[in-house]
């Protein structure tokens, strides 16, 4: 249609999403007559508004907030937050905005700001996490940061010595460590628990590490895209504050585009070249091929699947789990790059969350909670993670992320589903 030639015209600068979102805009003018159309058109500009990150190309000395207010005349109270990794600010703007930027020579990309939803008794020693422990390697002296709902104080995290280092909360802003929906708890155990409440039978692979909770995602599992990039940044600026050598991401949302021009992407990759090692879980859209979540699709990162170990330690009869996202990625990129056990985890449960409301046949005693998913599997290989990083302080992002998957047992299945294999700890610790 005529009306939408201009959305054609700047498809390059739009991802998929956003070109989407801009057609479902105009969907009114469907039923008006074509007398009313440019009145209507007018309208439907200027008064609906889309959630956006905009990135502009290298501007020196000029900041990307004050480019957007300069290219559309938009209050600066109506702009969100500035990001560096990616050069973008997040806004609402109307549609007439959003034409006004695509003709702006230095606007490179605008997204659209997507939702993102959040996605051990036996996988500690099937994992070799165990051997590591008994030779002393339990992750001190390194921190965890678990990007995601937030972290329950839980005693197996706080007891006999509180190992939360930090807390921050994108969502409500409060300033003391909880978790309204339970998932991001789960997966603080699943790294670093240490089993206190159980007599040390559930416990993570990095029991002494120290953890840094970043709420990003709201008591539903639900947040945007630009909040959880906030969350990356934050880390990436604080991660020498509290020894960040490990970013643990149990959440994802479709790709929407290349993942080099996905701002999450872009983030999650600084903190990589930053000197983190960033784990991000493939997704739970298997058995199908090509459902990789992002920020799974980076091709730095480590992105982990889900495997079911069938509650024995040996990992002969380990499989990749159905649910598990295959690879490749739109792209074209071999993912994921391990797997790990993520069937009927049991690990910290959060008392009063929504999962632990929602989920109550999940609870296991008082002080536990059972769950499967990508979202488990990611943590545990954040806690293996930690013991290489104390043994080996010295080593890269890209050395772990190698040494992993040499050492990664094979189950035998497709690289698209298993990657190199299951994570194998007991070479390497």
């Amino acid at each position: 249609m005529q009306w939408l030639q201009w959305i054609h015209r700047y498809a390059t600068k739009l991802d998929p999403l956003m070109r989407r979102r801009l057609i479902l805009a105009h969907k009114p003018l469907r039923r008006v007559p074509c007398i009313l159309h440019r009145a209507v058109r007018r309208l439907l500009h200027a008064w609906v508004r889309i959630p956006v990150i905009v990135q502009f190309k290298g501007m020196p000395g000029e900041r990307p907030a004050e480019r957007l207010v300069q290219a559309t005349g938009v209050r600066r109270r109506r702009l969100g937050h500035e990001f560096t990794a990616c050069r973008g600010v997040s806004a609402r703007l109307s549609v007439r905005e959003i034409r006004k930027l695509l003709e702006d020579d230095a606007v490179e990309r605008i997204t659209y700001d997507r939702p993102v939803k959040a996605l051990l008794d036996i996988a500690g020693p099937a994992v070799g996490a165990d051997k590591g422990q008994r030779d002393g390697f339990t992750g001190k002296g390194v921190t965890i940061a678990i990007v995601d709902t937030g972290i329950h104080p839980h005693p197996d995290l706080t007891e006999p010595v509180n190992r939360i280092a930090a807390f921050q909360d994108f969502v409500n802003n409060r300033t003391e460590p909880y978790d309204d929906n339970g998932h991001g708890t789960h997966c603080a155990g699943d790294a670093a628990g240490n089993g206190l409440r159980s007599g040390g039978r559930f416990r993570g692979p990095a029991p002494e590490a120290r953890l840094v909770g970043v709420k990003v995602l709201d008591r539903t599992g639900s947040g945007s895209l630009s909040t959880v990039i906030r969350g990356v940044e934050w880390v990436i600026r604080e991660k020498d504050t509290y020894g960040i050598r490990v970013l643990s991401l149990s959440l994802g949302s479709s790709p929407a585009g290349p993942p080099e021009e996905d701002p999450l992407v872009q983030a999650v990759e600084a903190a990589w070249k930053a000197g983190i090692v960033v784990v991000a879980a493939a997704g739970n859209e298997g058995p199908q091929s090509g459902t990789i979540s992002s920020p799974g699709d980076s091709a730095l990162i480590l992105t982990v699947g889900a495997a079911d170990d069938h509650r024995t330690v040996p990992q002969e009869d380990d499989v990749v789990a159905s649910f598990s996202s295959r690879g490749p990625t739109p792209s074209g990129l071999p993912k994921p790059d391990l797997v790990a056990p993520g069937v009927g985890i049991i690990s910290l449960r959060a008392p009063g969350s929504f999962l632990d409301k929602v989920m109550k046949s999940s609870r296991v005693g008082t002080d536990y909670f059972q769950m499967s998913g990508t979202s488990m599997a990611a943590p545990i290989v954040a806690g293996a993670v930690a013991l290489l990083l104390e043994k080996n302080p010295q080593w890269t992002p890209d050395q772990v992320k190698s040494a992993l998957m040499r050492a990664a047992f094979d189950l035998n299945e497709t690289p698209e589903a298993q990657g190199s294999g299951e994570i194998q700890l007991a070479s390497l610790v």
